[in-house]
C-alpha cells in the first residue's frame, strides 16, 4: 500500500463490509482464473465511456486484482492512475502487476480522496457490495472534477434467480446475495447531482455442467453468500441432493445457466 492507504475499520462501517474485505482478499490468487463474467461485463462498461474522455487522473473503484486498472493504464497513458479496494488482500496480489501509481485499501462509501481529484471513476461490479448506494454516488460526485465521468457496472434484483429458486425449494434460507432493483438504481442516479448519460440492464448468462462448478465458482470469486441471515454451519448431503434436483429443471443444452442481470451506467458531473 501507498502512504494514501486506510484503515480498512472504518467508521460506522456495516458489520458485513469486513466479511466482503475478508472474503475477497482470500479469493484473490484464484479471481482471475475463473473471472469470466468479470471480464465480460468491464469490457462492456469500458466500450461505453465516451470515446473523447481523457483524464489527468483514474481511478478504478472496487480494482480487485487489478485487471482493468491496467487497462486503463493502457488507454490513458498520460493520465494517473488510483486503484482503490476494500479488500487488501486484492491490493496485495495487485500492486506488483502495475498499471496504477496508487494502490489504496478504502470504501466507496467514504472515499479516502480529495475533492475533485480524478477525471474518471471506473467501477467494474464492486458497488453492488455497497449497502448506502447514494453515499457512493455522494462521493462519486465530490471526488469528481467538473465534466468527469463516473462509468459504473453493477447487478440487481434477478441476479442468480436459478440458484435462489432452488434453494427456495429446498429449505427456503437466504443462500443467495441480494440485490437492489432496477428502479432503485434509476431513482438514486438521477438525484444524484450527476447527469445520467445512460442507463440500462442487460442479461449475462454463464453455462455450467453442474451444480458443483457454478458454487465453486462463486467461491474462487469471493463471491459466495454473505447476507445476514445465511444459514451457518455445514450444508447437509439431503439439501445437498435436493439443491441438485431442483436446479435441474433449469438445464438448458449448453448447461445449467446461472443468470446475471447486470446494470451499465454512464454518468457525468455537470
Amino acid at each position: 500500500m501507498t502512504d494514501l492507504s486506510h484503515s480498512l475499520t472504518l467508521p460506522g462501517a456495516l458489520p458485513d463490509k469486513r466479511q466482503v474485505a475478508a472474503s475477497f482478499s482470500r479469493a484473490a490468487s484464484s479471481y482471475d482464473s475463473v473471472a469470466e463474467l468479470q471480464r465480460d461485463v468491464g469490457n462492456q462498461l469500458l466500450a461505453r465511456l465516451p470515446d473523447s474522455l481523457n483524464p489527468s487522473r483514474w481511478l478504478d473503484l472496487g480494482s480487485g486484482t487489478g485487471h482493468f486498472s491496467r487497462i486503463l493504464a493502457e488507454r490513458f497513458t498520460r493520465s494517473e492512475g488510483i486503484a482503490l479496494d476494500i479488500a487488501e488482500g486484492m491490493l496485495r496480489h495487485a500492486q506488483p502487476l502495475g498499471g496504477a501509481e496508487y494502490f489504496v485499501a478504502g470504501d466507496a462509501e467514504r472515499m479516502p480522496l480529495a475533492d475533485q481529484r480524478c477525471g474518471l471513476i471506473f467501477s467494474s461490479l464492486a458497488v453492488q457490495w455497497c449497502a448506502d448506494f447514494a453515499a457512493v454516488l455522494s462521493e462519486a460526485q465530490r471526488v469528481l472534477q467538473p465534466g468527469g465521468v463516473f462509468g459504473f457496472a453493477s447487478l440487481c434484483v434477478g441476479t442468480l434467480y436459478e440458484l435462489r429458486e432452488s434453494w427456495q425449494a429446498v429449505d427456503g434460507m437466504v443462500h443467495v446475495n441480494r440485490f437492489r432493483q432496477r428502479e432503485d438504481y434509476q431513482r438514486l442516479c438521477a438525484a444524484s447531482g450527476l447527469r445520467v448519460r445512460s442507463l440500462e440492464v442487460q442479461p449475462h448468462v454463464l453455462h455450467y455442467p453442474d451444480v458443483r462448478s457454478l458454487t465453486h465458482e462463486l467461491k474462487a470469486l469471493g463471491a459466495h453468500n454473505l447476507n445476514p441471515g445465511r444459514p451457518g454451519g455445514l450444508t447437509g448431503r439431503a439439501r445437498i441432493m435436493g439443491l441438485i434436483d431442483a436446479y435441474e429443471r433449469f438445464r438448458q443444452s449448453e448447461g445449467l445457466p446461472a443468470t446475471y442481470q447486470v446494470v451499465y451506467a454512464v454518468l457525468e458531473k455537470p
